[in-house]
């Protein structure tokens, strides 16, 4: 049996909770990539295949004021300009995808930056 890869094991940890996390119309998907050096999140609706909201770390503003997405303070003004887009087009509830990555670190602080934002999930 050959050794997986760690981009093996995250896949195959993302499939798993993929299966089980569907974004829909009233409550649409909150889906969190991370790279070595940035972070993007999105708002799904996987029923219309759209992109609803999107927050990354390769933004402009990032870049102007000198903020990094590969630390945890990224993460959360990632998270927390996600959450403000989000509200202004009205979404409040939605289901999280943390993209089989472990709950820890800027993915935790992603999402806490998100609830303090305004969405539910």
């Amino acid at each position: 049996m050959a050794v997986m890869t760690k981009r093996e094991r995250r896949d195959r940890r993302h499939l798993r909770v993929r299966k089980r996390v569907v974004g829909t119309p009233e409550r649409p998907r909150l889906s969190v990539f991370r790279s070595e050096k940035h972070i993007y999140a999105q708002v799904i609706d996987d029923v219309a295949q759209r992109t609803l909201v999107a927050a990354s770390s390769v933004e402009p503003f990032f870049r102007e004021n000198k903020i990094s997405g590969s630390n945890v303070e990224g993460a959360a003004r990632v998270g927390k300009l996600l959450a403000e887009r989000a509200v202004e087009k009205g979404l409040k509830k939605v289901v999280f995808d943390r993209g089989g990555y472990v709950y820890h670190g800027r993915i935790k602080a992603l999402a806490d930056a998100a609830r303090e934002g305004g969405l539910d999930f």
